[in-house]
């Protein structure tokens, strides 16, 4: 039965989600039906169709009491709002239930696996945070909390390891049991990820680290996720306290890839790491294994360095990235929005060799809720062009800038025009492979948000824009001599079809 929390809960979103303005909602992208979100939880596979849960704060559109906020679907694109899952309501979650994961059980009951928070004052007037796992099931829409909560607390660490960071637990399902990570902080103050084991998916023992963070990448490493994708084993963390490491990884909270082979503990091998997106706007992701075999994912588009930076008349705050089909190239993690998107093309406008150097306009190239694909190469082989630009959802007093140069291989996102007043990080650059001057970039725009995929999903990058939708004008231009092409659609929803 729900609690007195979660009805009220409920009810808020039920009666003020409707007066949330259209514009204000993305087309296809998932955000909250009022108030705040952020991580993904949960997201998964139940009954045929694919879930997705997140930390929500319905009260108001800043970070707040964590609730679970939820919707599902069939295709990825179009997602249906279901009312809220979990609400803080218990002396071992009375302060938040944060990030965590779901799964289907074998007799057909959804098990939500989540971190407990409860913070208790201390003897100098200090807030310490306690955090334990916690599970609870239910039928895809209402949940009873287990009535042996919490499953693992800090009896369950390993020696010097953090009640106080102890969280996000992602489970997943083998041929001998059930499989847990969990973000910990472990004595040297830095990140870890712990595995833990369960045979039934109700009592858990610790089997030992995947990975440990040494203060190598930031401090805490938050929001784990363990796979094996085309033969390697992959792992994704998100970083706090990230520190530069060239163009590759930027300061503050901050998200790595790290690909390898995990030896017969389960102890991650790395062979390479990199950032999973490059863009100012992406954080905690999660992925899932569809139906049909693919690693997809999906994570927070924003910052918490930025997140407080938003319009104070908005009554939404955060969405999630298009969810990303996952793939490994070279040591790399791919990247590409899920084919599911192309089911809602309109009308295709393609140019191929358009020869550019001063700033160009194409007919029918313009929009906010598009997906656009240009490729550049020098306009003689031998001569290469000094720089490359896109001007995205521009008018007389709004831009936001993707520009390449070859000769350094970044690309540089600059989003200092496109509607923020606030002194905040505008503009994000990361290193690219070129050959020959050649470049592919795809940009996935949803009226406040553009997602750049690069080389055919060999980097992404993530922004959130605040500019107006009338500004809709899309320019190219060069430094040098280039050929181009485009080919662009306009993403069509009906009303039925929008969140």
């Amino acid at each position: 039965m729900a609690s007195e929390k979660l009805k009220n809960a409920r009810a808020f979103e039920e009666q003020y989600s409707p007066y949330v303005p259209e514009d204000e909602r993305p087309a296809y992208h998932v955000n909250g039906p009022i108030g705040w979100i952020n991580d993904p939880n949960g997201f998964s596979v139940y009954k045929g169709e694919y879930h997705l849960f997140f930390q929500y704060n319905p009260y108001k559109p800043i970070w707040g009491p964590m609730h679970w906020g939820h919707v599902k679907t069939r295709d990825f694109i179009r997602w249906e709002r279901l009312p809220a899952a979990l609400a803080p309501d218990m002396p071992y979650d009375k302060d938040g239930c944060f990030s965590g994961s779901a799964i289907e059980l074998p007799d057909g009951r959804q098990l939500l696996m989540y971190t407990g928070v409860r913070e208790e004052r201390q003897e100098d007037g200090s807030l310490k945070p306690y955090q334990t796992q916690c599970l609870a099931v239910g039928d895809g829409e209402n949940y009873e909390k287990y009535e042996a909560n919490p499953v693992l607390t800090a009896k369950d660490l390993p020696k010097g390891g953090s009640e106080a960071d102890f969280r996000d637990p992602k489970l997943w399902r083998e041929a001998d049991g059930y499989y847990a990570v969990v973000g910990n902080r472990p004595a040297d103050g830095s990140g870890s990820v712990l595995l833990f084991r369960s045979a039934d998916g109700f009592h858990w023992t610790y089997q030992g680290p995947v990975a440990s963070n040494h203060n190598q990448y930031g401090k805490m490493w938050e929001c784990p996720d363990f796979f094996r994708l085309d033969g390697r084993d992959v792992l994704l963390v998100s970083p706090q306290e990230m520190m530069p490491i060239g163009l590759e990884f930027h300061a503050g909270n901050g998200t790595v890839c790290m690909i390898g082979e995990a030896d017969g503990n389960r102890h991650l091998i790395r062979e390479n790491v990199h950032a999973i997106d490059y863009g100012i706007d992406f954080y905690a992701p999660q992925t899932l294994e569809a139906l049909d075999g693919r690693r997809i994912m999906i994570a927070w588009m924003q910052n918490w360095d930025t997140a407080r930076s938003q319009p104070n008349t908005i009554r939404t705050c955060g969405m999630m990235t298009v969810p990303r089909e996952l793939s490994v190239r070279d040591g790399r993690l791919i990247q590409v929005p899920v084919r599911e998107l192309s089911r809602y093309y309109g009308e295709k406008i393609s140019y191929k060799n358009v020869p550019l150097s001063t700033e160009t306009i194409l007919t029918g190239i313009r929009g906010r809720v598009i997906d656009m694909t240009v490729n550049v190469r020098p306009a003689n082989g031998s001569v290469m062009y000094h720089a490359f630009r896109m001007n995205l959802a521009k008018d007389g007093e709004h831009v936001t800038t993707v520009r390449f140069k070859p000769e350094q291989g970044v690309v540089r996102v600059d989003r200092s025009r496109c509607g923020f007043p606030f002194d905040i990080v505008h503009v994000r650059e990361f290193p690219v492979y070129s050959k020959h001057g050649s470049i592919r970039m795809r940009c996935v725009m949803d009226k406040h948000s553009l997602e750049l995929f690069v080389n055919d999903g060999e980097q992404a990058a993530s922004f959130v824009l605040h500019t107006p939708l009338s500004a809709d004008v899309i320019s190219f231009e060069a430094e040098g001599e280039v050929l181009m092409d485009v080919d662009k659609y306009d993403l069509i929803f009906s009303e039925e079809e929008e969140q």
